[in-house]
């Protein structure tokens, strides 16, 4: 059973940047596909990033150019570096793993599910 505890989320200004973490236990992040959903009141949670087998990733088109995701194999955690951040950006962000790295940007692939952490970017 592979846990995702998240952390970095905060309140931030527009235009500032912040750092999420995602630190797993109980599976190796790099077998996994492994992936940041985000889901803003009264909306569905939808798809931010994902990081699978060496290096492939995807990205939202909403969030390109602006959020990273990337892997610490030695810390067994993923990390999502979100810059030139955007009110429309607020919500909150959870990390997941899949055992698939088939249709990753879909979130009924996903297994596993951290609480997630809030981000709020003021205009």
């Amino acid at each position: 059973q592979v846990q995702l505890v998240e952390s970095g989320g905060g309140l931030v200004q527009a235009g500032d940047s912040l750092r999420l973490s995602c630190a797993a236990s109980g599976g190796t992040v790099s077998s996994y596909a492994m992936g940041w959903f985000r889901q803003a009141p009264g909306k569905k949670r939808e798809f931010v990033a994902a990081r699978w087998s060496g290096s492939s990733t995807a990205y939202a088109d909403s969030v390109k150019g602006r959020f990273t995701i990337s892997r610490d194999n030695a810390k067994n955690t993923v990390y999502l570096q979100m810059n030139s951040l955007k009110p429309e950006d607020t919500g909150v962000y959870y990390c997941a793993a899949a055992s698939s790295f088939i249709a990753i940007t879909d979130l009924g692939r996903y297994n596993y599910w951290g609480q997630g952490t809030q981000v709020t970017v003021s205009s």
